[in-house]
């Protein structure tokens, strides 16, 4: 999934952490950071986009844009993610 994500010419980094959803038990959550001379990009664009390139089991239902938490060697940080994800439900 990350990886048709990166294939999306305005973004620049992704992460698809799993989000509890009531009827499937999780579903995928996209969070993006687009690049910094990046063209408007909506939730719906990158659904689109992801529509076209892979599965549609694996479509995020859920796009979030903004930074990523990365450790001090930068690795995306999923576990933060991953709490982000729960919250959005709250």
């Amino acid at each position: 999934m990350e990886e048709a994500l990166y294939k999306h010419p305005e973004v620049m980094e992704a992460a698809v952490v799993a989000k509890a959803d009531e009827k499937w038990g999780e579903t995928p959550c996209a969070f993006v950071t687009l690049r910094p001379d990046a063209q408007a990009v909506t939730e719906e664009d990158i659904t689109q986009w992801c529509r076209d390139h892979m599965a549609a089991y694996k479509i995020p239902k859920t796009v979030v844009f903004g930074p990523l938490p990365k450790t001090s060697t930068g690795k995306i940080q999923k576990f933060v993610l991953r709490d982000r994800a729960a919250e959005l439900d709250s």
